[in-house]
């Protein structure tokens, strides 16, 4: 069984992934994700909450595979960190939107979440 995401980046730079098991997902376009995405938006806050440590508002917070597990992305609090900082770049820069995504967001999550990141040609 392969296991991959999928990304749907919005306009406005926030973005949603979905797991795409086996290329379950290959037959679908972007914006046939776009359509599917919409449905999540009405769940979706319109604010990002303040981050835990600084009180600012944060430039992404994502609820992790891990079990209970939340990152915050804050610039004051993330931004010396190198693949935060890739991240926050991209997220503010819409000239960067063409930066791969999954990559970015792979090495943040790992990062923040103190993982090591093996890259996909490691996989089983």
């Amino acid at each position: 069984m392969s296991f991959e995401w999928r990304y749907v980046v919005r306009p406005d730079g926030s973005f949603w992934r979905t797991p795409n098991i086996d290329g379950s997902l290959d037959s679908m376009t972007d914006e046939e994700l776009q359509r599917m995405g919409s449905v999540l938006d009405r769940h979706r806050d319109d604010e990002e909450p303040a981050c835990s440590q600084c009180g600012r508002e944060v430039v992404l917070h994502w609820r992790t595979p891990a079990p209970g597990a939340m990152l915050e992305l804050c610039e004051d609090c993330d931004g010396h960190r190198p693949a935060a900082a890739d991240l926050i770049r991209w997220k503010r820069d819409p000239a960067r939107r063409a930066v791969d995504l999954p990559l970015l967001f792979a090495m943040w999550e790992t990062e923040a979440m103190g993982w090591v990141y093996m890259g996909p040609e490691s996989a089983p």
